[in-house]
Formats: C-alpha cells, structure tokens, sequence
C-alpha cells in the first residue's frame, strides 16, 4: 500500500514539473530574444555609422583630378566585337573602290553608246546605199521568187528615210528664234522647263524604242497577202513623228543649256548644276538590289553622253557667233569642266551611299560590263536577231536617231560649205569617222570577248534566241522551251562551236519546220555570271526528272541582267 501511494504522489507531481520546466524555457527564449534583438540594434547602430562614415568618405574622394584621370585610363576591347568592325571597315573599302569601278563602267558604256552613235553617220548611209543598189539591180538579176530586200536592209532603208524626212522638217525650225524666246524667260521659268524637258526626254526615251521595233517587225514579219503591208503605214508616220518630236525636245534642251552658258551672272548654270545634287536625294534613300542599280547605272550612261553631245552642240553655237575665234572656246572651257565635275561628282557619290546602304559590293560594276559586252559580241553573231544600235537603245534606253538629226541640223546650219576645197574638207572628215568608229568597234569587240570570257558566259553566245511561243509560255508557267533553228550551230557537253562574228545571219524562213531540234534549257538560261546556287540549278535540271521536279517546285526566277532593257518605269526602275 505504502508503495502504491508514492507512485501516485509522483505521478500527480510530473505535470506540475512539466509545466514550471516550459515556463522556464519560455522565460529563458524570451531573454534570449531580448538580448538578440539587443545585439542586433546595437550592430545596426554601428554598421549605420560605418555606412555614413563611407559616404563620408567616398563624397571626399569624388574630385575632379580623380574624374579626369578615370576618363583619361578608362580602356575597351575591340575585338570583342570584331564582325561589327570588320563590316564597317569593309564597307569603307567598298565606298573607295567604287569611283573606280564606276568610271570603269561609264568608261565602256561611253564608247558603247559612241559606237552607236556613230553608226548613224558612217555605215547607216553606205547600208542604205547598197540596198538601194540592191533593190534597183534586182530586176536585172533575174531573181524569182526571192525577197526584195533582207529584213536587216528593210531596217537600215526605214532609217535613212526617217533620218532625211525628219532632217526636211527640221530645217524648218527656227534656233536663233528659239534662242531669243527661251532667253526673254525668268531664271525660274527656265529652272521649270529644264527639269520638265528631263522628264519628257526620260519617257520618249522609254517608248521610242518601242515604236521603232514595232515598225521594223511590221515591215519585215511574214506576210500572206500583199495587203497586209498597207499596216506598215501607220508605224512609219508615228516613228517619224516620234523622231521629230524627240529631236526638238533635245533642241530646247540644248538651247537652255545655251542660254545658261550665255547668262551674265551664270545663276541659271549654277540651278541647273544643283539640280544633279537633288537627285542624290531622289536616289540614295531608296532601297535597291543589283538588278535596279544596273538600271539606273544604264541610265547615268545615256545622261552622260547625252549631256557631252549637248555640250557640243553650245559650243558649236558659240564658236558661231563669235566667228569661230579660237579665243572664245577658252571662255566657254571653265564653265564646260564646271558641269561634267558636277555630274561625275554626282554620280559617285550616288552610287556610293546607295551601295553602302544595300549593301551590294563593287565588283558587281564587272557584273554590269559583263553584261554588256555580251550585248556587244552577241549582236556580232551568225545567229545574231538584232542590230547591235538596237541593242544599245533597249538597253540603255539610248536612241541615237534624234540625237544624230539634232547634230546634223546644228552642224550644217553653222558650218558653210563653199568651193571644192570645203567639199574635200568634208570628205576627210567623213572618212575621218569612219576610221574612227572601225577602230573604236574592233577595240570594244576585243574587250568584250574578254569580258565575256572573264565572265564564263561563252556558252550563251551560241544559244537560240527564244520564240514568241516560248516567251509566252516562260511568262505563264515560268517554264521556257527554246527551238534552236536549222542551221544553227547546236552546242553540246563542253563544245564550244566556233561560229564567225562577222557573217550574214542566215535566213530560216523558208527550211521545213520539221527539222527543228526542241532543246531544254532551265530557268537560269540568261544570267551574268554563273554563281553557285545557279550552277547547282543548272545540274539537277540536266539530271531528268529530279530536275523537271525542281523546276516544278522552284518559284519563278526574277529578272537577269540580260533580260533588263530601256525605262519601264520612270525613276529608273524594273517591273
């Protein structure tokens, strides 16, 4: 019993032990929070005083020798980002080569278009000589059943009879009137008209070579009936009046540039300079990719040399009336250096900040001399369908019939002819030309074959033109099929036929058709220069079917070089 007592005794006294034991803990936790909380108020407190004591301290240290010195020592790293800079540098490099390059190309384009224009006036009146002999000889011979002329002589007869009518009904066009009425204009009216006459001149140039070629289809496509030719009618006034047209816009165009040369202050010279300067801004903002500068570089060609030829035209006016005095062309040559710097200055700049901003690299100008030096060499063919003046206006949008009639009338309304010594005079200077434009087209045929050759585009020089047919076809389903004619030297796995540059193209009209050999050419049938990505089409479109799949999942192909031709638009830029 005594046991059991204790034992409940103790078991009542273990909660009351239990619960002082937890009010001990608590007691102890809540002094040691206290003390805790004590400590870190007092840590606070002194790291506070370390912090202002910083401040302090780091306010004292902020001085302007201490500023200085940081700015002086503070360094960087550039070839952390050297892509970056090597992209500027190489941008810089293209900027420096393109006056280069670019005059390369004027350079070329100069003499292309000094070729063209000088056919006019040396071969263009002996082809048309020897047509007409032709022509009347023909009952003679006792030709039947054959045509009266070849197409190429219908042409070159369908200029020389513009050229003379034309010439006819300038003649009657007054310049010195002409002259004195623009000169009684205000320098803004005359600032108006120059600017207006750029624009007109710009689109005659796009749709005059249009007329052309559709007179020159009209008069020599195949004909069933005799009277289908009356529709050559039409075309022949509208190309004559076209021409007339075109020669007295460049008429007032020169006589403008005349009265700005003649003003006393030159302040017209000096609007007329500035406006090449608006055209930078017309043209450098702009986004352009290499078919579209090669375009506008074709453009700056025909405005060069159409602004050479016009300067001419001044001098020679002025030369007139101060009595061709030696000493007067020394007043005029100032003022003659004075606008083709602004227009050589305008160009490079042009092309410069354009190329910066497209990022198109200057060897791309080669790719342009290329392309036309093909022109050039593929116009001398056998197989050639186009005469190579032609060729030059489409692609340039250069036509030189107006531009040679002006010349002509300036020419001999300010040189007098008397006496056979003048007549003599005459002579040698004609054959003076012709000697000229010989040497000048054996010097532009040798440079671009080598162009050509640079190029690798030998192989294209002995391709068929396409058809009509094809060309429909190309523009519906983007898929071209080229008919190489009869006759025509087939080109084969690395063989090169050697066809002459200087034969008569053969007439195909008349063979069967049925000995016409279908060839398949791919998408990338006329190109500048053979790139990469475009040889690797070239393969696999060889290579059957795995090619015919790819030409049926490639989206059409955008323009070449060689398919881009005169102004579609004005401004300067493609379809």
């Amino acid at each position: 019993m005594a046991d059991s007592l204790a034992a409940a005794q103790e078991e009542e006294n273990e909660p009351e032990k239990e619960g002082k034991e937890r009010r001990m803990e608590g007691g102890s936790e809540s002094r040691g929070s206290k003390e805790t909380s004590e400590v870190t108020e007092t840590l606070g407190f002194y790291d506070k005083k370390k912090v202002q004591k910083d401040k302090k301290r780091s306010l004292s240290d902020l001085s302007l020798a201490r500023f200085m010195g940081a700015e002086l020592t503070r360094g960087y790293f550039l070839e952390h980002n050297e892509a970056k800079y090597t992209e500027r540098r190489e941008r810089v490099y293209t900027c420096l080569r393109i006056p280069k390059e670019l005059e390369k190309l004027m350079l070329f384009g100069f003499f292309l278009c000094l070729d063209a224009f000088l056919y006019v006036f040396t071969l263009l009146p002996l082809r048309v000589l020897l047509a007409l002999v032709h022509l009347l000889t023909l009952p003679c011979c006792g030709l039947s059943g054959s045509p009266l002329l070849q197409p190429a002589q219908v042409c070159d007869v369908l200029k020389g009879v513009i050229m003379v009518l034309c010439y006819i009904m300038m003649s009657y066009v007054d310049y010195s009137m002409m002259y004195h009425l623009i000169r009684g204009q205000s320098v803004i009216k005359l600032y108006i008209i120059y600017n207006m006459l750029e624009v007109a001149d710009r689109l005659f140039s796009s749709f005059g070579q249009d007329i052309l070629d559709a007179l020159y289809w009209t008069a020599t496509e195949p004909k069933e009936k005799k009277r289908a030719h009356i529709g050559v009618v039409p075309h022949f006034l509208m190309a004559v009046l076209y021409v007339f047209l075109h020669a007295i816009l460049i008429m007032v165009q020169a006589t403008t540039l005349n009265v700005a040369f003649n003003s006393h202050n030159k302040s017209l010279l000096t609007i007329m300079m500035s406006n090449n300067f608006v055209e930078i801004k017309g043209s450098v903002f702009k986004k352009f990719e290499k078919n579209n500068l090669f375009q506008m570089s074709n453009s700056d060609i025909k405005e060069r040399f159409t602004n050479y030829v016009l300067l001419l035209i001044v001098c020679l006016r002025n030369m007139e009336q101060f009595s061709w005095n030696p000493d007067h062309l020394w007043v005029l040559f100032p003022d003659v250096v004075m606008v083709i710097a602004s227009e050589v200055t305008v160009d490079v700049v042009k092309h410069a900040f354009i190329t910066k901003f497209n990022d198109i690299t200057a060897d791309v100008y080669g790719e342009y001399r290329a392309s036309l030096a093909f022109d050039l060499v593929s116009s001398r063919q056998k197989n050639a369908y186009t005469d190579y003046s032609d060729s030059v206006s489409r692609r340039m949008g250069f036509i030189p019939l107006p531009l040679a009639l002006l010349l002509i009338r300036v020419v001999t309304s300010s040189v007098k002819i008397q006496g056979s010594l003048s007549f003599m005079c005459v002579l040698l200077f004609y054959l003076g030309m012709i000697s000229l434009k010989v040497l000048n087209s054996i010097v532009l045929l040798g440079t671009s074959c080598v162009f050509v050759k640079e190029a690798n585009m030998e192989e294209k020089l002995f391709q068929s033109p396409p058809s009509a047919a094809s060309s429909r076809s190309n523009s519906r389903a983007h898929r071209p099929t080229h008919t190489t004619p009869p006759g025509e030297p087939i080109v084969e796995e690395g063989v090169v036929s050697s066809a002459s540059v200087t034969c008569q193209p053969t007439n195909h009209q008349q063979e069967s058709p049925a000995s016409t050999l279908p060839t398949s050419q791919s998408d990338d049938h006329f190109l500048t220069t053979p790139d990469g990505e475009d040889g690797d089409k070239d393969i696999s479109a060889a290579t059957g079917e795995e090619g015919e799949g790819l030409k049926h999942r490639n989206p059409a192909p955008k323009k070449d070089l060689l398919e881009i031709d005169r102004f579609t638009i004005c401004g300067n830029r493609i379809d």
